[in-house]
């Protein structure tokens, strides 16, 4: 019955703060010209079928609760690929909730994402859930130079005996020759209630924070840019005092740290619904290095919201469509909308 209720809503596509750019550009690898997206997205519990004992994955496996079975595994792989494909083939993607490498390399081997010669970049992390950050990139657009995990070993005065994901850093090149550090996260959730789960989000941070000034010490005007969902909002302690990420006013500082989605979140804007309540847990920050507009800097920041991706409910409102609510199969794409921001170079 509360399938049937299921509503599509009207199209939607916020492309916020900072100026507005088309997704149908052409691709291009031109030293003068340069316009490609970067984007997050949190894809909801990516788990294939396949039995693995070093994973919490017995929810998803045939047979289960869920009923997760190879059909919908496949359905799901190709509804994400839609929504990569429709934000016209982002240069670099962060995602999170996935299972293992295998599931990333599903997905870029699926018909829609075959095309682009997308690689990837994986490390498996020790997550109580079983679940890794990854990184998804077109070669031929992007060299990755190295990556590491960043590994959060929680202190016990924070919390005792609790994983979360690791912070995934890729350090390569971008445009032929510049270099660009990148961090995706997924940080701990707000289950048990958000003043209760801060401690944990702020050490993470604070993890992030220390792995950042290591590469400001060594060039102060290196292009940082971090992604992720961060289960906190751009005003939260986590984000703006820990980490230190503001919003842009005024000119920008090469060595500090701005939250591209700080305004969305002043506007009531998300890209997750909680109970009917946008929240703006998903965001890109980046050193004010990636914001001067006379060299390769980062703009155009917005929220990838269209019809097929959204259901109406008519307690919650507008809501992304999800695979699953609690038992219950939906067939939808994610519980989080992504979100992205475009690396621009005119050429002279």
């Amino acid at each position: 019955m509360y399938l049937i209720k299921r509503i599509i809503l009207p199209a939607l596509t916020l492309i916020l703060f900072w100026s507005c750019a088309s997704v149908d550009k052409i691709r291009t690898v031109q030293d003068k010209n340069f316009n490609q997206r970067i984007a997050f997205y949190n894809v909801e519990n990516l788990f294939d079928t396949i039995d693995d004992t070093d994973s919490k994955d017995d929810e998803f496996l045939p047979g289960s609760k869920k009923d997760w079975t190879l059909e919908r595994y496949n359905k799901k792989l190709a509804d994400l690929s839609k929504v990569i494909a429709g934000m016209n083939y982002p240069m670099i993607v962060g995602i999170c909730e996935v299972e293992n490498e295998k599931v990333v390399k599903d997905l870029t081997s699926t018909t829609a994402l075959s095309k682009i010669d997308y690689a990837y970049v994986h490390h498996n992390s020790n997550d109580h859930r079983g679940i890794d950050v990854a990184m998804i990139y077109d070669k031929k657009l992007f060299e990755v130079k190295s990556s590491e995990s960043i590994i959060i070993n929680f202190p016990k005065e924070v919390v005792e005996d609790y994983t979360t994901r690791d912070i995934l850093y890729v350090n390569g090149v971008f445009n032929k020759s510049e270099e660009m550090h990148l961090f995706v996260n997924h940080w701990p959730s707000r289950r048990g209630g958000e003043a209760e789960s801060e401690p944990k989000r702020t050490y993470v941070a604070q993890q992030l924070k220390d792995k950042i000034s290591k590469i400001k010490m060594a060039d102060q005007n290196a292009k940082i840019l971090v992604m992720g969902d961060f289960n906190d909002e751009p005003i939260n302690n986590s984000i703006a005092k820990t980490l230190g990420a503001s919003d842009l006013v005024g000119s920008p500082t090469a060595g500090e740290l701005y939250n591209c989605f700080a305004k969305f979140d002043a506007m009531d804007k998300g890209s997750y619904n909680y109970r009917g309540t946008w929240n703006m847990l998903d965001q890109v920050i980046v050193s004010g290095s990636f914001l001067n507009k006379s060299e390769t800097h980062i703009s155009n920041p917005g929220i990838f919201q269209q019809e097929w991706m959204m259901y109406n409910d008519k307690k919650r409102g507008p809501t992304p469509n999800r695979t699953y609510g609690g038992p219950n199969y939906y067939g939808g794409f994610s519980d989080h909308l992504p979100v992205y921001v475009e690396l621009i170079k005119k050429g002279k």
